[in-house]
């Protein structure tokens, strides 16, 4: 008995030992055949994902690996798809449209092969349905210097206001709205908010195209008449009823692509960039230029720079290939020259670019085009302009003004001054705008008036420019004397402010005294004849009779006033 038991004790230790090499041979050959080059040449590395950024000035790219064991990337999509399939006319309608546009499809699928591979991971990491990945086909073709009429930027579309509130960074030097990393992140918070809103994709995704509170809405309605709330129930406008179903058409067309005769590229299933910073500022071009990469391909890696240079105090994420990462941390090291050619200028008042180019002994024209500064426009008090940095600057632009700096721009025009003007006899709203220089449309705004016609002494507002001010009011006072002279027997009118504070124009009726009413009362004397006082006032010289008549009289009655408002 010990001995049959010995010899199955000896068997069994003999299995063992033949079958434990075979084991772990098969689990080192799927490694080996299906591990991307980049990682099964750095076994010994430290792995990373796209996510992950690697501070150039502290690490070394070299210390670093990345990849993954699988091929395929549409494999890997198609697998995670999720979202229930909506099979309608509307949806075959836009499938077909696709798949008889071949080769816009295929330069869409040619922009995202940079992106795709890094939302993918990010939509697994959030166990999120991957068809999520490819809505930036529709939103955007994949193009992420993409720009709605509706202000809509980046390959996600955020619109300004939505892009505060998922924190994407929009300043003078930097739009994340276009960033690929910070907008995918923002991308997933907002669908995963939208989903965990209404509990359905096909809402959530109507709800990213139309707005969370006009779903709400249109559910609320369909819920008040006792109606269906589902997707294809709601009352929606036509992009948004458009919308899921181009979706599904782009869902249709990566899962079975041979049946609408599409060739889907290869795109590999590791990452495509790594992402790298460093605290100085460097020119665009320059660091296109040590990563040894077009600058058109620097640029769709990084399209939220909006000026020619990047900020080292905004900790900005530059994305490259990882095998143009470690070039550039190589030649970034041994580059001895200026990395920036770019500082700043702040307005302390308001100033025209050529004051400013001037002033810095640059080019006028640098200044417009790099600021984005239209002709006939100027800087308003406290803007920030990027120009070009002379010889003797070597300091960075601050962390300050890297968040603050503001560009505020405005018409120019020359600075204007209020004046008063009173029009003349047969004077008209044509009349008075030739004469001081602005329109016909301008006198009625300030004065809102809506008749062309003016009266004899009407007071008008305007706006002339600083230099012309004096005289045009100089003007209008000379051509008031004569008009009070040649009708000083008609009533006088002023201007006084009532309680309310509004101008209410005073009708003044009392007679003014001159040598001709001083006549006409002398004339006036009883029928007896002339006393000799009157006799000397008729023979009297002109002055004479002046100065007699610019005495006030003993006794006269009250000046009669009469207070009409002012038209």
């Amino acid at each position: 008995m010990r001995l049959i038991v010995s010899l199955l004790l000896a068997l069994l230790l003999a299995a063992c030992a033949s079958t434990a090499p075979t084991t772990g041979a098969s689990n080192s050959t799927p490694n080996a055949q299906g591990q991307s080059p980049l990682a099964s040449t750095a076994k010994s590395k430290q792995r990373v994902s796209s996510d992950q950024t690697i501070d150039l000035d502290k690490d070394s790219i070299n210390d670093l690996a990345y990849g993954s064991d699988d091929a395929d990337l549409w494999s890997r999509i198609r697998h995670g798809f999720a979202i229930p399939d909506l099979d309608t006319d509307l949806a075959q309608d836009r499938t077909q449209w696709y798949a008889q546009r071949p080769e816009y499809v295929e330069r869409m699928i040619a922009r995202s092969s940079k992106y795709l591979f890094h939302i993918v991971e990010e939509l697994e990491r959030r166990h999120m349905p991957t068809e999520l990945a490819l809505l930036p086909f529709v939103e955007s073709a994949y193009n992420p210097q993409a720009l709605s009429t509706a202000k809509a930027a980046g390959m996600w579309q955020f619109i300004p206001s939505t892009g505060k509130t998922y924190n994407l960074k929009q300043n003078m030097f930097q739009d994340e709205r276009r960033d690929v990393l910070a907008s995918t992140t923002a991308a997933l918070d907002y669908l995963s908010k939208l989903y965990a809103m209404f509990g359905d994709w096909h809402l959530a995704l109507a709800a990213y195209n139309w707005g969370e509170g006009n779903v709400q809405r249109a559910i609320d309605r369909n819920q008040a008449q006792g109606l269906p709330t589902d997707y294809l129930s709601l009352r929606m406008p036509t992009e948004t009823r458009y919308y899921v179903p181009k979706l599904q058409a782009i869902k249709n067309i990566i899962a079975h692509p041979e049946m609408y005769s599409v060739k889907l590229p290869d795109i590999p299933n590791h990452p495509y960039f790594v992402s790298v910073t460093t605290k100085r500022d460097i020119d665009v071009a320059l660091a296109a230029k040590l990563a040894d990469l077009p600058l058109d391909e620097f640029r769709a890696l990084n399209p939220s720079f909006r000026k020619p240079v990047i900020l080292g105090a905004a900790q900005p994420k530059i994305l490259l290939p990882f095998d143009s990462a470690e070039v550039f941390q190589r030649r970034l090291k041994s580059y001895d020259k200026p990395l920036s050619s770019w500082t700043t200028y702040t307005s302390a008042s308001r100033e025209r670019p050529e004051d400013v180019a001037r002033k810095l002994g640059v080019d006028a024209a640098i200044i417009r085009s790099v600021n984005n500064i239209a002709p006939r426009m100027r800087l308003k008090a406290g803007s920030t302009l990027l120009v070009p940095r002379s010889d003797d600057i070597d300091q960075d632009i601050s962390a300050s003004v890297a968040r603050n700096a503001v560009l505020a721009l405005e018409p120019d025009i020359p600075d204007t001054r209020k004046v008063m003007v009173r029009a003349r006899k047969y004077d008209t709203l044509a009349r008075v705008a030739s004469r001081s220089g602005v329109s016909v449309a301008q006198i009625k705004s300030w004065n809102r008036l809506r008749r062309d016609t003016l009266t004899a002494g009407q007071l008008l507002v305007l706006h002339v420019p600083v230099k012309e001010a004096s005289r045009i009011a100089a003007a209008s006072a000379a051509s008031a004397a004569p008009a009070a002279s040649e009708s000083s027997a008609a009533p006088r009118t002023r201007l006084v402010r009532g309680k309310n504070g509004k101008l209410i124009r005073v009708v003044d009726h009392r007679p003014a005294a001159s040598p001709t009413k001083t006549a006409r009362t002398t004339k006036a004397a009883p029928s007896g004849g002339k006393t000799a006082k009157a006799k000397v006032a008729a023979k009297a010289p002109a002055k004479t009779v002046a100065r007699t008549a610019a005495k006030p009289a003993a006794k006269k009655a009250p000046a009669k006033v009469t207070r009409t408002a002012q038209r």
